[in-house]
């Protein structure tokens, strides 16, 4: 049965879980084009401002390993439906973050911005492992890079998308605050429409047709003849070397972002002195290429796939080239003198950066047992996400010492990294579980 013969509700799935995505990215994003507003209101510095932006990141990356071990252990829907009430709610309490930490926290504003940004980190956490569980349930394994791209192109498009809405409610409300409450009142009211159409597998859901049913059995079962009902304990993770380099390429990737999400429109106004009228479209266009190129790498990592049949030139190859070329740009961006030079440099090193983005995903399915993807999906943004606190952490402190092109500098030295950790990566090659675990390479 060839697919173009059976509805495909799943591609609806896909859809609706990339709009999940894309507003818990506006809604993380939204922050840094208040910077003005807030660092007036409260007196705080650029190495203040920075810290207020990581203290995201310490919430994200335990949400995220917990997002994943509940997700194999209750099914993705229950932990979409909490994580997605949770992160709407603290992004409404973002608004009175400061005033909390004055009445609250001994007078300290910034107490309140870290308490409420760890708290909505770790809510927002979840979202991507739970994404990589969604698919693995629901995508054959040949659609997988593609699939997982529809569900990343939350990223660079909630970035893109950030900018003018941030700035379009600021605008018409007059006011940062107002800003926040939008935003998590969207969120809640798109979860709720969401749950009603999500379940964990398409067998659970009424809406797939009996065709699309036989067609993903048929798809799958090759694949479920290999897998164990055994579980591997979460530390088994740690023994697979591909996974452990595949969460180091996917570090620098997630440095690259938070650095270009959070300090863009900052080092906009300070080095350029634009203000907030023009920081919708400016703060737009370093993001526009990565949209078209998040779902290229993953069409190009399934053509690749079926070409050759090797998951390590589909997968590896493919990211480390990527990864070359991007370090290659951040190093002339920091030489860069104009301002449509840095834009320009900018725009091209994110959209060769989020290319592979569905490489690191897709190198964890293809790399864990079924019944493991959304822990080791957890781990890997776990480990990954460490670089959401230490790049706006890390740059606050560069550019008060060492000027802002120190933090390009930064970004091309972790893309080097991720570039060289991406060449060593052997996708496929999963552990067997019993009393002696093992590698075991599998056919694709």
């Amino acid at each position: 049965m060839k697919s173009s013969s059976v509805a495909r509700y799943r591609y609806y799935i896909f859809f609706l879980i990339m709009l999940m995505a894309l507003l818990n990215y506006i809604d993380r994003g939204a922050i840094a084009y208040a910077a003005a507003s807030v660092t007036a209101e409260y007196g705080f510095d650029k190495g203040a401002w920075g810290s207020v932006l990581g203290y995201f990141g310490y919430g994200y990356i335990l949400g995220a390993l917990c997002g994943g071990v509940l997700a194999d252990r209750f099914g993705p829907r229950k932990v979409w439906f909490i994580a997605g009430a949770t992160w709407s709610l603290f992004e409404i309490a973002t608004a009175f973050a400061g005033d909390f930490g004055l009445a609250m926290l001994g007078g300290s504003a910034i107490a309140g911005f870290a308490t409420i940004r760890i708290l909505f980190g770790f809510a927002e956490g979840p979202a991507y492992s739970v994404i990589n569980k969604s698919v693995a349930n629901w995508a054959t394994p040949k659609e997988r890079g593609f699939v997982v791209s529809v569900g990343l192109l939350s990223t660079p498009l909630g970035a893109l998308l950030t900018a003018p809405i941030a700035v379009g409610l600021q605008t018409l409300t007059g006011d940062w605050r107002s800003m926040f409450v939008i935003l998590g009142v969207a969120s809640l009211a798109l979860l709720l429409f969401f749950m009603r159409r999500f379940t964990d597998r398409p067998d659970q859901n009424p809406r797939v047709s009996p065709e699309e049913l036989a067609y993903l059995r048929a798809e799958r079962g090759e694949a479920k003849q290999v897998e164990s009902t055994d579980v591997l304990p979460w530390w088994s993770f740690f023994q697979n070397r591909n996974l452990v380099l595949n969460a180091i390429g996917y570090f620098s990737f997630v440095y690259v972002t938070f650095l270009l999400l959070s300090w863009t429109p900052k080092y906009l106004q300070d080095q350029f002195q634009y203000n907030l009228s023009s920081l919708w479209y400016m703060g737009m266009i370093p993001w526009t290429g990565a949209c078209f190129t998040v779902l290229l790498g993953g069409r190009l990592s399934d053509k690749l796939l079926r070409r050759t049949g090797s998951l390590v030139v589909a997968r590896s190859w493919l990211a480390a080239s990527c990864l070359l070329l991007t370090t290659l740009c951040f190093i002339l961006v920091s030489q860069a003198q104009t301002i449509w030079g840095v834009i320009a440099l900018m725009t091209l090193a994110n959209a060769l950066n989020s290319l592979p983005n569905s490489v690191y995903w897709a190198v964890i399915i293809d790399s864990s047992p079924a019944n493991r993807t959304g822990t080791y999906s957890g781990l890997t943004h776990f480990i990954a996400n460490t670089a959401s606190f230490i790049a706006p952490t890390l740059t606050g402190y560069l550019t008060v010492h060492y000027g802002y092109s120190s933090m390009f500098v930064a970004a091309a030295v972790a893309t080097a990294i991720g570039m060289a950790a991406m060449l060593m990566v052997r996708p496929g090659v999963r552990q067997v579980p019993g009393p002696k675990a093992h590698l075991n390479e599998q056919a694709v």
